[in-house]
This record gives C-alpha cells, structure tokens and sequence, in this order.
C-alpha cells in the first residue's frame, strides 16, 4: 500500500534530521523523505500538521506473557497496546512458559506475533536449558530460528564456569549475552535496601547486589579472547552506573539499559506497602535515581525500555511483600521519555534516540537485512513510523490501557505527548481516536 505522509516534522537520530518533511511509503519501504516525486499516488494520505514523524520505538524489554502465562496477558493485547505507545520492535525476554529453549517455541512465537501485524517481535533465547543456570542451549539453533541474542531473565547463573563458558561460546559466534546484573544471595529482598525498607519492615535488596554481579561479569570479559558483547539490562544504582561507565571507557564490548519505572520512581514512592510499586529491579534512592537520568543523558546508558510486565489483579492484590512484581508500561514509554527529557532540559532528539537509535545499536548485526534499518528513518529502509503530537497531554487510567495488565505506578501521572498514528511494515497498526486524517 501506498501511503503519504505529509506537512510533519521530521526526526531521525540515528541520521541527525530535523525538518518539516514529508514521506512517501510504498511495499513496506520509505521511498522518499522530503520532495514527493509527482507520480507518486498514495492510497491513504496522512497529514501529520503540527506532529512529530519519528522511527517507530524500539523497546528493549516487553514481556508479552505468552505462550504459558495468557490470564496475565496475551499476544494480541500486549501487541496492541505496544503499537498504540508508538512501539513498532520489541522484545522479548525468554522466561515464558515454556522456557524460549527450544527452536520450535521460538518459531511459534514468531509466527503467531507476525499473524496480528502488529509489532516486531525479536525474542531472547534461554542461554541455558530451561534456565537452570547449568547447561548451555543450542545457539546456533535458537539464532537461526529468530533469536537476537540469549539471556536469563530473572534468573542469576549461580555457576560462574557456567557463565564463563557461556560468555566464551557467544564471543566465539558473535552473540550477545543479555543479563540483568544481580547477585543471587544479595537479591532475594522486595525493596532497596535503606531507611524506607527497615521501617517498613521489608527485605531489602543492596545496591552491591547489582555491583557485585557487576564486578565479576566485567572480569570475565577481560579474559576473553575477542570479547563477549554483553548487554545489561535495567541498571538500578548509582554505583552501578559507574562501574558501567569505567568499563566502557577500558573499551569493553558493554551496553545497557535502564527502566522507565527507576527513572521516575524511587522507594518513597511505596508510601504504605502500594503493591503497584513492587518492582523488579527495586526502587532505590533519589541519588540512584539522578544518576540514571544523568547516565542516560551523558550515553553511558543506551537506551531506555519499559520494562512492561503485565501483572493480574489476584497476583498484584496482595501484601508488598507477596504481590508479584511488573507494571504495564509499553504505552507510556514514549510520555515517560519525554518527561524526562523535558525535566533535564534536553530536546526531543535526545528523547527520541533512546528510544530509537540507541536499542537499534544494542540490537546490532542481530538484526536480519531489512530489519536492521528499525530504529531509523532511512530511504529504502523499513517504513516503521510513528507519528505523534509533542503538546497533547493526557492522564493515565489503567481502565484506559490497552494492555491485559492494568496496574502501572504511574496513575494519574500525566504523559505530555500522544501518539496519533503507528506504521509497522508501511501498514498502519494504530490510529488514535479522532484521527480522521487517513483518507
């Protein structure tokens, strides 16, 4: 299908635009940004006056609770609700039920994901059977079925030759290693530890849970022939952040990201036991906080995911303590970016290249040929746009969420800016109410 989109501000990180352009969309490609050529009849006219056009976002973290875990969430409706935040790739950690271990589990996801037309779906591997921590999976397999990179989840490799052999083999192949930096016996508390946790009477989870796993990954790179790239994912301290920026200035293969929950939110924001702040990784400290945002900004982290994690009511009605952790975030990442870029004084580049350019550069050679131009605006790449007005604000109800999930700490926070329409593959996957543009 033909599609136009004309009178929008133009931006794209990854290649520096910013200008009113228009685009030109045909067979899933951008065909032209800027002069439309006079032949060119689109099918459908999109007029984007007063809006944002951007690569639609990649966000790096979206569990969509399928297959195994369907009463919390489903493709169809984590999908739709990923297209309405303007999320056009995403992806997937590998802790469904079953575990992502196997090529066949991989290629059914996939499949029924590319059924809805809705969001790219990128899956995560298990890096060990079932992720028992103990026996590495089939790589090469898993890679061939769609895999674009392998992880644990949730889930600490307590085995640290395990770990070193698994660093090994995906520096031999060229895979990346997703983990979330947390030290088993450290980790098993629900909230930060400090003055909020002990007068709750809540166990805590220390910033040296996240830095001592921190350390020792960091040392097993270093004997590493040809490195191992790895990505952290949702850095939660301050000294965390550090440590990070030290590797990355010794020159190891490292990125990392950081959620939308640990850079808004911290662990006063529990007040009195509020379940919905039950999160992992835990709420920390406002000098944590500031120095997400501050790594953020500066590029020592990456990119910036929702962390979305669906949650029911009956798992998330229950004491903090026993309340199962996650939000639904995927449809306020865009808001939340914004916010945050608005508050540390940063245009709308920057906001939008954690959240296009920077996930796309995590991503990598992962990535098939096409696919590798997500993130971006580029002529003949893929067209996933989104088009979105910077001065439309709007207040967060969960009934309004599209997500399965419906408990999210941002209630009643309002998002500065609205999604009005998502292109995936050149087809429009989301249109906002009232958009009567589409002709």
């Amino acid at each position: 299908m033909k599609i136009l989109i004309q009178n929008g501000r133009v931006i794209d990180p990854a290649s520096g635009r910013d200008e009113m352009a228009d685009v030109a969309i045909a067979a899933g490609r951008i065909i032209a940004i800027g002069p439309i050529a006079t032949d060119f009849h689109p099918a459908r006219t999109l007029d984007a006056t007063g809006c944002i056009v951007a690569p639609g976002l990649v966000d790096l973290s979206v569990r969509l609770k399928e297959p195994g875990q369907e009463h919390a969430g489903m493709l169809e409706s984590e999908t739709a609700a990923a297209v309405a935040g303007g999320v056009t790739s995403l992806v997937c950690p590998p802790d469904t039920e079953p575990v992502l271990d196997e090529p066949g589990l991989v290629d059914m996801l996939k499949f029924r994901a590319e059924k809805l037309h809705r969001s790219r779906v990128f899956p995560l591997g298990a890096l060990t059977r079932g992720l028992g921590g103990e026996v590495l999976t089939e790589m090469a397999e898993l890679t061939e079925a769609g895999c674009v990179g392998f992880g644990q989840a949730e889930v600490t490799i307590q085995n640290t030759q395990v770990l070193l052999r698994a660093l090994q083999y995906a520096a031999t192949f060229g895979y990346t290693v997703w983990l979330r930096p947390q030290d088993l016996w450290l980790g098993k508390g629900v909230a930060a530890s400090g003055p909020l946790a002990t007068r709750l009477g809540l166990a805590g989870v220390p910033a040296a849970a996240e830095t001592i796993a921190l350390h020792t990954l960091f040392e097993l790179m270093r004997g590493i022939q040809g490195g191992a790239r790895v990505h952290l994912c949702r850095l939660s301290s301050a000294a965390g952040v550090a440590l990070v920026r030290a590797a990355k200035a010794e020159g190891l293969p490292v990125t990392c990201d950081v959620s939308v929950h640990n850079l808004h939110l911290t662990d006063v924001d529990i007040g009195f036991y509020d379940s919905r702040f039950r999160l992992q990784p835990p709420l920390r400290q406002q000098r944590d906080r500031d120095a997400l945002r501050a790594g953020l900004a500066d590029g020592t982290i990456d990119a910036l995911v929702s962390d979305h994690n669906p949650v029911d009511s009956d798992a998330k009605t229950l004491p903090f303590a026993e309340a199962e952790p996650g939000a639904s975030a995927v449809e306020l990442l865009l808001g939340l970016a914004c916010t945050w870029a608005q508050q540390e004084g940063l245009g709308l580049m920057q906001a939008l290249s954690v959240l296009t350019h920077g996930p796309q550069q995590v991503l990598g050679t992962s990535l098939g040929t096409l696919q590798a131009s997500v993130g971006q605006l580029a002529v003949g790449g893929a067209a996933d746009v989104l088009v979105f007005h910077p001065d439309a604000p709007w207040v967060v109800a969960p009934s309004a969420l599209r997500s399965q999930g419906r408990h999210t700490p941002f209630e009643g926070h309002e998002m500065p800016v609205s999604v009005r329409a998502t292109l995936v593959a050149g087809q429009i996957a989301h249109t906002a109410e009232g958009v009567a543009a589409l002709a």
